[in-house]
């Protein structure tokens, strides 16, 4: 292994990025849990949920504050690390980038304040307004950010001249074929780990004793979410693979570590590829299964890894281990949520203390399926950067290694400490809980508060007005 600059600026996306995604999946999930609570309290009028959107608010605004930073340090590594890459797909993936600044962004940054400071300020109805369509910001980011992704994945609906992409088709270009699967394959993961973050924070205030009626709400949201979403998130994936099968058959090569295609393709549930060899070592697999989940039959031959040149191969050990952790977290996810679901219906979960006790450590579940999805996604897809128009190794910026290693070395440092940072008081505001951090009275209507303020004012100045008083009180 050659370390220059190439190597390095790989290290240093896949370093960064891997902090930023974490978080826009989190604030996509958690904005949609905030607006539900909000409607729920409008709805029954029930303080407990006005309690808890207070409180998940905050934890959002910290959110919100470090992906918004994170993603930031991305686009200006399309510059400095991957130039030759802005130039050849520039035309398509810049629109894209920029459409999901003027619509998402700006759209989430003009309701953010009134979500955040709007509780007694402006009537219930348009804070819970605020909420949504942040929520639908937060959603319409994904929407622009994947689409985009797509594209590189399988580019359609552009033309290739002097090795630059110009856009033909704007439809095309935006709903890609990988695109609507991937799109919600993601959107779903979002709200299943914002699921888990809230199970976890309400099993740890259950396991505490103390505001256990914040922690049940929170569990039994929680185990809603995730015993419906949990499966289907299951038949999603299985749809998106069939997907990739169609469409990316270097990358479902890789995936299932498949080297013959003169065989149907087996699954593979143990095994170390050997890319030299071209073989898996240690291998424990069921004949056929992969072609059954695939292609619809246990028959069915597909291409395999020999079938590319060695340099369009992609890297097979990430795809193949990090696919097989997305999946087992995602069984784990599914049975958990089902025995949570089990529990709940006998009326036993909040005492089932060995159940809670698995569920406060829960909550790093979907962050660490979505990090292992998106290596499969990233590294799946190369060794093109754009397919079939741009590769990884012709897209770096003509920088130094020293360069890179510079940046990637303060990248480091900076993201150690404010990461640390942001995460700490994140765990802080979850261990004081909704009642420490929420316990005023809901807001009223903007008349009826403006009235008693006035009321309050002209006591203060004038005198409470009760009998016996026998003198005015000044203002001072």
């Amino acid at each position: 292994m050659v370390i220059d600059a190439f190597l390095l600026s790989r290290l240093q996306f896949a370093f960064t990025v891997s902090f930023h995604i974490v978080f826009p999946a989190f604030t996509i999930g958690l904005s949609a849990y905030i607006a539900t609570l909000l409607g729920l309290w409008l709805k029954t009028g029930d303080q407990k949920f006005h309690l808890l959107a207070r409180f998940w608010t905050k934890i959002f605004a910290v959110s919100f504050a470090m992906g918004v930073v994170s993603g930031i340090v991305l686009s200006y590594q399309f510059g400095t690390n991957w130039s030759r890459f802005s130039t050849a797909v520039g035309n398509i993936v810049g629109p894209l980038i920029g459409y999901e600044v003027l619509s998402a962004f700006f759209l989430e940054a003009s309701f953010l304040g009134v979500m955040l400071f709007g509780w007694k300020r402006v009537p219930p109805w348009l804070h819970f307004t605020s909420a949504v369509i942040v929520a639908g910001g937060t959603a319409l980011s994904g929407f622009w950010i994947l689409s985009a992704n797509s594209w590189m994945q399988y580019p359609v609906g552009h033309e290739v001249r002097d090795g630059v992409a110009y856009p033909v088709d704007w439809m095309k270009i935006v709903f890609s074929p990988t695109f609507p699967l991937r799109f919600a394959h993601m959107m779903t993961a979002a709200y299943l780990t914002t699921a888990f973050v809230v199970l976890a924070t309400g099993a740890r205030h259950l396991l505490a004793g103390h505001r256990t009626e914040s922690a049940k709400t929170m569990v039994r949201m929680a185990i809603l979410m995730i015993a419906l979403t949990a499966p289907l998130q299951a038949v999603i994936g299985d749809f998106h693979g069939r997907d990739t099968a169609t469409y990316q058959p270097a990358k479902l090569a890789a995936i299932e570590a498949h080297w013959d295609s003169s065989k149907p393709g087996a699954l593979v549930l143990f095994g170390w590829p050997d890319e030299k060899a071209e073989l898996n070592r240690f291998e424990i697999s069921i004949p056929g299964v992969a072609s059954l989940l695939t292609h619809g039959s246990m028959d069915a031959l597909f291409p395999s890894l020999k079938d590319f040149a060695p340099q369009d191969r992609p890297p097979v050990l990430i795809p193949f281990f990090a696919f097989r952790a997305m999946v087992g977290i995602g069984v784990l996810m599914i049975l958990f949520g089902w025995v949570g679901a089990w529990l709940w219906r006998k009326g036993t979960v909040f005492e089932s203390r060995r159940w809670l006790w698995i569920a406060q450590y829960s909550w790093p579940a979907g962050f660490l399926a979505i990090l292992a999805g998106w290596f499969v996604t990233e590294v799946g897809r190369q060794p093109w950067l754009a397919t079939g128009i741009i590769r990884s190794a012709d897209a770096v910026s003509p920088v130094t290694t020293t360069q890179v290693a510079i940046s990637l070395a303060l990248f480091v440092c900076v993201y150690s400490v404010v990461f640390t940072a942001g995460i700490l008081l994140i765990n802080r505001l979850i261990d004081k809980g909704p009642d420490e951090i929420s316990g005023e009275d809901p807001p009223e209507q903007p008349s009826k508060r403006t009235l008693k303020a006035a009321q309050g004012e002209a006591a203060a100045i004038f005198g409470d007005g009760h009998p016996g008083d026998d003198k005015i009180q000044p203002a001072i």
